[in-house]
């Protein structure tokens, strides 16, 4: 099935071609009860017919039954779609390459994930030592028969002998925390249930903590909201029952707290936040005393005021990174030991913002955003520069785990036309060698990946990555783009491989990805712009994005289609009901559609830091005017909109997105189809098999390239 890129350039050509709408107009929908639920808010009256909706698929019948519906009508328009089967086809060629994790060494072993291209799942292995034979520890591909049982996060036990898991099923954000003997490769009886939002951070090797919430009640697993999150201790060899609660704060319900440990075993970090803000309150638990003092937490910040992240602790030296007085971030070190610790400067703020950071051997590991790519640096413990980590241009870095006394590290580099390549990096010798690089049925120089930037509406200078084929960048000529782009909750977009993307710049589109604002690209003032009442600049950003792309020639007049997922499908939402002239396409995934009602749902309710309290009346009048479902504007002729959900998402719930297809179905917009693809025991998207994955990547870009005419010819 591998096809090598110069069999592709011959094969295909893309050129914009008149779509004759008439031969994939939108089907006939089914109907949809209109319920009369109408509130007063602020004293606007405000219809939501399709309340009913919300209702979980699995408890109401009436929603089933919609959903099947629904999906016939989409299943027969796609099967119709001309190039589904060539994007079908093509993208699972490109999945096909084997793909490994960053290895993580505890005691003499590594251990890592790697897929041998197209297994749903992929499994996790171990060396006892780096040039050790390979041994599968966990094959999850097995755990379920439509293969969408994931093994989520996972972590070795200190000394390496065994492996604490979580075990992620359906999609859902819920997780089973389990324990395996690694030198026996036998599962141990542990088994924890009702974790979430949970990291693993083991205690020596007598246990774990663990973050979970209360057992929902019966039917809510999915919708009910989190509260009482809890960190608790568990040992061993015993029962869930017997845990010992570590940190909760019972008069404060609606904190989150999650759990870590530093390498050295010394302290046990509690980081507490109230949203997806940026703002946390700090603990810590001395290990070391906790014969005498069990699990006593003393503050170390406090106020929700700023971030602060620990990168790690070496004795009593703590280092962390934070933007207090930093809005692009620094690192800091205090003595937990001290009878009043004071915090050191280890590396000022600097131009670029930090993403991460790490301690490995006797180095201070540092990585930042320049313009949305990654650069690396290296620090000693006083905070000395040293020669920086070469990566080779436009791209992300992961990785750089390890621990301090260790000089041993491994990394990832990836790009738009470049998977990940894990690299080893002896930081003593500073020496690099390939551990695992992704042998390809292309050769990534036959694309051209650039940076541009543009100006929005206000005049605020906005970077967008740009990825076509040479030749048809070399041609000058407009062909269909699709632009991407999230901007929200301080998550930065940076230069990453994916085989849909790759399809459709071989069939020989364009793909742009815009870093609007509201992400972490610059640091805080970036987010800042573009959250609670200045969310209108992030769909600002985002429209000045498509008119670039048309002003400059990349796309023509009818040729552009869109595409985000979770706070990028809102943003899909918001723009065609603003400016439905500019895209002839949309992909709104997994969206975040009724403003009005996000906070009711999940997790919905921490997202009022970016979004605003609904029950606030000067944010009430900000959400009023942008939600996707409250504005589709009736006779109005709108982009072709494809909406794809899953029945298990319970990250942002269906409902959303089942409202708003329901509202744009029974408007009067246009001849171009308004549909909804709901996938089944999938989620908001990890976890998800790989065959999901290829059959929803294809169903989108053949319509997204239908209405845009990107046309690969064999």
């Amino acid at each position: 099935m591998r096809l090598t890129l110069a069999a592709a350039l011959a094969a295909t050509i893309a050129t914009p071609m008149h779509i004759q709408a008439q031969d994939m107009n939108a089907p006939a929908y089914p109907e949809t009860r209109r319920g009369d639920v109408v509130e007063t808010q602020f004293g606007e009256a405000i219809a939501d017919p399709y309340r009913w909706l919300e209702e979980d698929v699995r408890n109401s019948p009436e929603v089933a039954d919609w959903v099947k519906r629904e999906n016939a009508v989409t299943d027969a328009y796609l099967a119709k779609l001309p190039a589904r089967a060539w994007f079908r086809e093509r993208i699972g060629e490109l999945f096909d390459f084997e793909r490994f994790s960053t290895p993580v060494k505890k005691g003499a072993r590594y251990f890592y994930t790697r897929n041998s291209g197209l297994q749903n799942q992929s499994p996790l292995y171990v060396r006892d030592g780096l040039t050790g034979a390979e041994r599968l520890l966990l094959d999850p591909n097995g755990w379920a028969a439509d293969g969408a049982t994931a093994l989520s996060g996972w972590t070795p036990s200190p000394d390496g002998s065994k492996l604490l898991y979580s075990v992620q099923d359906g999609g859902s954000d819920w997780r089973i925390l389990r324990v395996l003997d690694v030198t026996t490769g036998e599962p141990l009886a542990d088994e924890i249930r009702w974790a979430k939002f949970t990291g693993l951070a083991w205690v020596g090797e007598e246990g774990f903590l663990y973050s979970r919430f209360p057992e929902p009640e019966e039917g809510q697993d999915f919708q009910a909201l989190n509260y009482n999150q809890a960190v608790y201790f568990h040992r061993i060899g015993t029962p869930q029952s017997a845990d010992e609660l570590v940190y909760a704060t019972p008069d404060h319900a609606d904190y989150m707290h999650g759990a870590g440990v530093t390498s050295d075993g010394r302290w046990a970090i509690i980081t507490s936040s109230i949203g997806t803000d940026a703002r946390y309150e700090v603990h810590v638990i001395d290990l070391a005393a906790r014969g005498e003092r069990g699990w006593a937490a003393r503050p170390l910040i406090t106020g929700f005021d700023n971030a602060w992240s620990v990168v790690d602790g070496i004795g009593g030296r703590l280092f962390v990174v934070t933007n207090q007085d930093a809005p692009r971030y620094r690192v800091l070190s205090t003595d937990l030991d001290a009878a009043e610790p004071e915090w050191k400067v280890i590396v000022p703020e600097k131009e670029q913002p930090i993403d991460g950071a790490s301690i490995v051997g006797n180095e201070l590991i540092v990585s930042y955003l320049k313009d949305a790519s990654s650069l690396a640096r290296v620090f000693d413990l006083s905070g000395q520069e040293k020669a920086p980590i070469e990566l080779g241009g436009i791209g992300s870095v992961g990785g750089f785990t390890g621990e301090p006394g260790d000089p041993e590290t491994f990394y990832s580099f990836s790009s738009f036309n470049r998977p990940p390549t894990i690299y080893r990096l002896d930081t003593a010798s500073g020496e690099r060698t390939v551990f695992a690089e992704p042998q390809l049925a292309f050769n990534p120089d036959d694309f051209v990946v650039e940076q541009r930037f543009y100006q929005s509406k206000d005049g605020t200078r906005v970077p967008m990555f740009l990825m076509r084929r040479k030749d048809v960048a070399a041609s000058g000529k407009p062909v269909p783009t699709l632009l991407y782009a999230y901007g929200g909750f301080d998550i930065s977009l940076t230069p990453s491989f994916s085989a849909g993307r790759m399809a459709w710049v071989q069939a020989g589109g364009a793909f742009a990805l815009a870093n609007i604002r509201g992400g972490g690209e610059y640091g805080k003032a970036w987010h800042d712009a573009g959250r609670l009442a200045n969310k209108q600049n992030v769909f600002d950003d985002f429209v000045a994005a498509g008119e670039y792309l048309k002003k400059e020639g990349i796309t023509p007049q009818d040729g552009l289609a869109i595409q985000g997922g979770s706070n990028g499908g809102l943003l899909i939402g918001a723009v065609s009901n603003q400016r439905p002239d500019l895209f002839a396409a949309g992909n709104a995934a997994v969206g975040v559609m009724d403003m009005l009602r996000f906070d009711r749902w999940t997790a919905g309710r921490y997202w009022v830091d970016d979004y605003g309290y609904p029950s606030k009346e000067a944010d009430f009048k900000v959400l009023r005017a942008y939600s996707p479902y409250h504005n589709i504007k009736q006779g109005t002729p709108y982009p072709a909109l494809l909406v794809t959900t899953a029945d298990t998402d319970d990250r942002v719930v269906p409902g959303h997105s089942f409202k708003y297809t329901a509202a744009l179905q029974a408007a009067d917009l246009g001849p171009k189809p308004q549909l909804i693809r709901i996938e089944t025991r999938a989620g908001h998207g990890s976890g998800k098999p790989t065959d999901k994955a290829i059959e929803e990547a294809a169903d989108i870009e053949a319509f997204l390239a239908y209405w845009t005419g990107l046309t690969p010819k064999d």
